[in-house]
Order: structure tokens, then C-alpha cells, then sequence
């Protein structure tokens, strides 16, 4: 499932070397803690918190309130657990920018050398993406993938898209746990500050969408292509059209989809080249031809990581936040740090 989605806002820079070398320390010390009480699947289940994934940022040291948050905190899991990854059976693959499409050769590495099958776990890391990049298009572009597996084979996703015109950054959580569908209402919860229009093709109420456009895309290019020259001579847009259709790109599209002639939604989207637009197009075809309306909802739900304190648009979960709280405070008191380091830590999480 998609645990929760958190908007932050842009900023620009990095942590300072020195704070992030603490923070690499803390990570990998918290990190073993969870994982030798607990297990690597209770480490999975908070990482995909977000409530957990505040608060572990602010007990690292670094601004609650900002986007940086998200890569500072994964490269600093990703460098802390380095040489410790095999002992504890946790496995950091992918990051921001060119990192995160290293993701699937990190995965499949990995994998390799632990005997796990790499090829269902690289699935579980595209698939995720393209689902918040191509089938919730909310106006975020991913430039941020961490994938996160354990040597049981159960997978967690920490990605983040960036909006430049409202300079937000969306944080987006997936966890494999009792994960049913991928692309029927995958999440429990979404969470951020604005709702907005949105193409979201795997709210429940995009099945028929999502079934029609899987049948053009089995369909013959040609007609295809003929019938969306007739919908671009219509002289009104659609909500979903924020760009025009580009006929030879959709055609080159359509022939790649014939050929391989995709079994279902999940299937489209693995096909190479599908991506957005792709999606966009054929949600556009498939309701003006078919009558087949995706949904324009925005799977955002209440606020969490700011603007709820004064209870609106929802109130804060201080019981679930305090839990969080409360994990970390005992990790950090158990963890292979100095003294000075716990007290800073400490004295972070008093004045979350």
C-alpha cells in the first residue's frame, strides 16, 4: 500500500559535511536499533510513516519543514548502513536525481548476492514510480526513488516529485505489507496541505478508464491515431489535455503497446515509453470514444506535517506522533552514539 504522501515546501542548498556525517552516525544507529528489537519489517512499516519520518528527520538534526528533508535523511540511511546492510538484511538501492535510476541495477545487485528474486523487487520499484509519476498526475515530477528491501523480500518507497510552480515538494510512501493492487487505490492515506485537479487513474472509480485504456492500447495504431485526429480538431480542451497530443509520438507509442499487447493497466505501464502523456492521451480517447471517465480526484486528504495545529483542515494525530516519538527516544538512548550526540538528539525530539 501507499502509506502517505507529505507536501514540503522547496529549498534550495544541502546539510553542511559536518552535520550530515552526525547525521549518517545517528541514522545507522537508530536504524540497527529498530532492526535488532524489532525487525526489518517493523523498520519497513515507520519508514513508510510519515509521522515516523518527520520525527526521525528532526531527531537527525535536520529542518522538519523543507524538502531536504526527504534526500538528506534517505542518503544518510543509505551511507550509515553501508558496510552494516548484509548484517542486518536491510538494503538501501537508488536516491535523488541520477542515483534514482541507478535503482533497478542496485536492486537486481543486491538481490543477486542474497538470493532474492530481483526481478519482482526491480518490478515493485518501477511500477511504484510510474504510478505516482504517470497514473496520479498532481503536478509533482519525481526526481527523487529510494527503494528499501530486506532479505525477507518485503520492500519499502521513499520518492519525491517537485512542483516549480507552487515550489512544493510532494513525499510519497509505499509499503509492500498486505499491498493488494498497484493500480486500485494502492494507498490508506494521502496526505498534504492543497487539493487540486488531478488525473488519478487508480482512484476506485477509474476502473472502467483504466480497462478501456488498456483495450486501446491492444488496438490496432492506425485507428487509434485516426480517431484522436478527430479530437484534436475539436475546438474545447479537456481537464486532462494540459498538452497537446503529439500524433507521431502517440502512433510510435501505440505500435510499441500493439506488439506487446498488455494484459492489464499494470502491464501498459510497464511497457517502455508509457509514461504521462501516454496515459493522458489515452484517458482522453478512451472517455470521449468510450464514455470511460477516469477520475479527477485528488487522493489528498487532510494535513499532517503542517497547517493542522489549529485543527483544520484535520487535527494532528498527537497519539500516533508521540508513539513515533516516544520509538525514537528509546533508540537513541540505546544507540552506539557519545553522550553528547544523545543529548542533541534528545533534546530534539522535546521540542518536536
Amino acid at each position: 500500500m501507499r502509506t502517505g504522501v507529505a507536501d514540503l515546501p522547496l529549498h534550495h542548498g544541502r546539510a553542511p559535511r559536518w552535520l550530515f556525517e552526525k547525521m549518517v552516525i545517528l541514522a545507522r544507529a537508530i536504524i540497527e536499533t529498530i532492526v535488532v528489537e524489532q525487525g526489518g519489517h517493523e523498520f519497513l512499516r515507520r519508514l513508510s510513516d510519515p509521522y515516523w519520518f518527520q520525527a526521525f528527520g528532526s531527531v537527525l538534526g535536520f529542518d522538519w519543514h523543507s524538502s531536504g528533508v526527504t534526500t538528506t535523511v534517505c542518503g544518510a540511511m543509505k551511507e550509515g548502513t553501508r558496510e552494516i546492510s548484509r548484517e542486518l538484511g536491510v538494503y538501501f538501492c537508488g536516491g535523488k536525481g541520477g542515483a534514482s535510476r541507478k535503482t533497478p541495477l542496485q536492486i537486481q545487485q543486491v538481490a543477486d548476492a542474497v538470493s532474492l528474486d530481483g526481478d519482482k523487487l526491480v518490478h515493485a520499484s518501477k511500477t511504484s514510480a510510474k504510478v505516482d509519476n504517470a497514473c496520479v498526475q498532481d503536478g509533482y515530477n519525481l526526481y527523487h526513488h529510494m527503494f528499501i528491501f530486506t532479505a525477507d523480500g518485503e520492500w519499502s518507497v521513499v520518492q519525491q516529485g517537485m512542483n516549480p510552480d507552487n515550489r512544493y515538494a510532494r513525499r510519497y510512501h509505499w509499503l509492500s505489507l498486505d499491498l493488494e493492487s498497484y493500480v486500485s487505490e494502492p494507498h490508506t492515506a494521502v496526505c498534504c496541505d492543497q487539493n487540486q485537479d488531478s488525473l488519478n487513474m487508480v482512484a476506485e472509480e477509474s476502473s472502467a478508464a483504466r480497462d478501456c485504456v488498456t483495450e486501446i492500447a491492444r488496438d490496432k495504431p492506425e485507428k487509434i491515431v485516426k480517431q484522436a485526429d478527430k479530437i484534436l480538431r475539436m475546438p474545447s480542451r479537456h481537464p486532462v489535455l494540459t498538452l497537446d497530443i503529439s500524433k507521431k509520438y502517440l502512433h510510435k507509442i501505440l505500435l510499441r503497446t500493439y506488439e506487446q499487447a498488455p494484459y492489464s493497466f499494470e502491464d501498459l505501464l510497464g511497457v517502455p515509453g508509457v509514461g504521462p502523456k501516454t496515459i493522458r492521451a489515452l484517458a482522453l480517447i478512451g472517455e470521449l470514444l468510450y464514455g470511460a471517465s477516469p477520475s479527477f480526484r485528488d487522493p489528498a486528504r487532510y494535513s499532517f506535517a503542517h497547517g493542522g495545529k489549529d485543527g483544520f483542515p484535520y487535527p494532528v494525530d498527537r497519539s500516533t506522533y508521540n508513539q513515533s516519538i516516544t520509538f525514537l527516544e528509546s533508540a537513541v538512548k540505546k544507540s552506539k552514539i557519545g553522550e553528547r550526540d544523545k543529548l542533541k538528539a534528545l533534546r530534539k525530539l522535546i521540542y518536536l
